[in-house]
């Protein structure tokens, strides 16, 4: 339950004399944002990222290639262990995730058994993910720390990686209740995932093109 009754936005709510009238208010503009919303996935196209983040239609624009370079490696190597291992299911850049009430395309997914099995060659509109990784840019920045941080961990997203490409580091954020306790950014050592048993890779095999070879031979040398 994300409101509880020791919330402070529902005490200071709860305490407001004009109640009922924000309540009438919040139900009129929340059906306006959900028109909005069924108007957004009628428009959408597979040519381009889009997202649907409190009302607001977002298209994405080029990623840059160091960008796109660490979301590649981080996929092949999740994606390879993944698979080997036969523990889910992992997507990447174009995966279109709902959440009650905002749709985002992160940078890399992964889904374990029970939500794997629940997609199908069909699926358009992807459950909440167990994982998230989001590789940050210049334009996603305040997002992926500010609303995505948020919406991530009040609907139970169990891990989320922020990767920052320039500086080369990296953060594993895990869940604590319904918040990310803050963490130290890594740029070397090991990183290691709770939610994706085992797997283990280091800081820069997301960054060093040998070292994520090195990473993916080691993977796939299980099989």
């Amino acid at each position: 339950m994300i409101l509880g009754m020791n919330s402070p936005l529902l005490d200071a709510l709860l305490d407001a004399p004009e109640l009922p009238e924000l309540i009438e208010q919040a139900q009129r503009a929340f059906a306006r944002e959900q028109k909005l919303r069924q108007k957004f996935y009628a428009d959408i196209t597979p040519e381009h990222k889009w997202e649907f983040i409190q009302g607001e239609v977002i298209m994405h624009s080029p990623a840059l290639n160091r960008h796109l370079t660490a979301s590649q490696r981080t996929y092949d190597l999740l994606s390879a262990y993944a698979r080997v291992q036969q523990l889910g299911l992992v997507r990447h850049e174009k995966a279109m995730t709902s959440f009650p009430r905002n749709d985002y395309e992160p940078d890399v997914i992964f889904f374990g058994p029970a939500k794997a099995a629940i997609i199908d060659p069909d699926t358009l509109k992807f459950p909440i993910p167990d994982l998230i990784v989001e590789v940050l840019s210049p334009s996603t920045l305040k997002r992926d720390r500010g609303i995505k941080f948020k919406d991530y961990a009040l609907h139970g997203v169990a891990e989320y990686w922020i990767i920052e490409p320039v500086a080369e580091t990296v953060e594993v954020h895990r869940l604590a209740g319904n918040i990310y306790p803050a963490v130290a950014a890594q740029s070397d050592g090991v990183l290691s995932s709770d939610v994706v048993p085992g797997f283990e890779i280091p800081v820069r095999a997301i960054f060093d093109e040998v070292e994520n070879m090195t990473a993916l031979r080691t993977i796939l040398s299980a099989v």
